[in-house]
């Protein structure tokens, strides 16, 4: 069974460190702005890492999600391999965001794109999965 996950599970760490680093951005920014929490608001260079870190932290859960059920039910090293062009577009959003507003959309755009493919791909592999299982019919 582990040699059917063990891709995801690589990309799931790379992602999870990925978080740690946006997490320690903001930190940082805290710290060089003098930003205490709870505070949200400061100058726009603080406010654009902020909203860069909380905005790929609340994308997180459904590219997980979305990860795995494309790797489980369609192919584990598409959905691998998907998922780390996703984490590249994600580390480019955040520099990008980091720089200036502008310079976030393209990779927003691209990593909203990959998350598109991961969704056919999750359903398209669930659907497989439930015409084979429950009318032994092979779609693909």
């Amino acid at each position: 069974m582990l040699d059917q996950i063990h891709l995801l599970a690589a990309v799931t760490v790379l992602g999870v460190l990925e978080q740690a680093y946006f997490f320690l951005q903001v930190i940082y920014a805290r710290r060089l702005f003098g930003i205490s929490p709870p505070k949200t608001s400061g100058p726009p260079e603080f406010e654009r890492i902020f909203r860069a870190q909380v905005n790929s932290s609340e994308y997180f859960p459904f590219f997980l999600a979305l990860l795995w059920q494309a790797g489980l039910f369609f192919h584990q090293g598409l959905a691998a391999a998907l998922g780390l062009l996703y984490l590249y577009a994600r580390y480019c959003y955040f520099k990008g965001y980091k720089a200036s507003s502008s310079e976030r959309l393209t990779p927003i755009y691209l990593g909203s794109g990959v998350l598109w493919i991961l969704i056919a791909a999750s359903a398209l592999g669930i659907l497989r999965f439930f015409f084979s299982h429950y009318m032994g019919l092979n779609i693909l």
